[in-house]
């Protein structure tokens, strides 16, 4: 492996594993790998470009998906459905300047979406918790959209979880 190669790859994983706005972690590796004065000042072709925006995307899924588990609902880690909201504006404000789809990670985030909701409908009737919901309904009404959720895809009984919000 290169020099050049284990600055990439350490660039690489610390996009990949960066905190809650992976974008950041992008741009500051662009300027550490081609700006910096103590970076090692590469010109970055088009496939390492595109590896660190794949890395950005990934990162942006995993942190979605982590805030649709029914796992994490009461795990110090849990920001809950409107940060995933926000996630969602961001990958894909961030995916339109990059000029990237987000088509795979959509569909895969509207199935984790009608999981979560199902799950969660499903435990506030049966008494087992309280809704975890943290946005409005309208908010929630709108990401479902976005993400290409139908409002029959919904669980029956949705409402109920923002009405024992409290």
């Amino acid at each position: 492996m290169t020099e050049t190669d284990s600055w990439l790859a350490e660039e690489l994983l610390i996009v990949r594993h960066s905190g809650e706005i992976p974008e950041i972690a992008f741009h500051s590796s662009l300027y550490y790998l081609c700006e910096d004065p103590e970076g090692p000042q590469l010109t970055l072709g088009q496939q390492v470009l595109d590896l660190l925006r794949q890395q950005v995307v990934a990162r942006y899924r995993e942190i979605m998906l982590r805030d649709l588990d029914p796992k994490n609902r009461d795990a110090r880690i849990y920001r809950g459905v409107k940060r995933c909201i926000f996630n969602w504006e961001r990958l894909g404000k961030f995916c339109a300047r990059q000029t990237m789809t987000v088509e795979d990670v959509r569909q895969e985030i509207a199935e984790a979406l009608r999981c979560f909701l199902q799950q969660e409908t499903d435990e506030v009737r049966a008494g087992l918790r309280r809704s975890c919901l943290n946005c409005t309904r309208e908010e929630l009404d709108g990401f479902a959209r976005e993400i290409g959720v139908r409002p029959e895809e919904l669980p029956e009984g949705l409402g109920m979880l923002f009405c024992s919000q409290g």
